[in-house]
């Protein structure tokens, strides 16, 4: 079983520059984030270590999300060896976003959603 990691301004890039991983740009103060937040931890037990699932609080990191154009959260970003191939906006079920992790470790990109 994977744990969702943690990320900082100082940590997202090494992060995600290899592989595929999933980050919630979040803020703690956000109710439809805490709503995710569960969701994420489903994501990382099902994706086990396929994938990386990451945090990243806007808040802490304002470096990375304005980096990233994060302007409403939650926001759901795909990211493949370390460019963005996918991202959600709003609260997502956990079958939306391992099916969307599973189509890019398979090599299929989706459409920017």
């Amino acid at each position: 079983m994977s744990t969702v990691k943690e990320l900082t301004d100082a940590t997202f890039s090494d992060a995600i520059k290899q592989g595929v991983t999933l980050v919630d740009f979040w803020a703690p103060w956000c109710g439809p984030c805490r709503m995710q937040g569960p969701i994420i931890d489903q994501v990382a037990a099902q994706l086990g270590e396929r994938a990386v699932v990451a945090k990243l609080n806007v808040d802490e990191a304002q470096q990375t999300a304005a980096m990233y154009g994060i302007r409403s959260i939650p926001t759901l970003a795909v990211f493949k060896d370390g460019e963005p191939v996918g991202a959600f906006l709003g609260v997502q079920q956990a079958s939306v976003l391992v099916g969307t992790v599973e189509k890019i470790l398979a090599g299929e990109m989706p459409a920017q959603q």
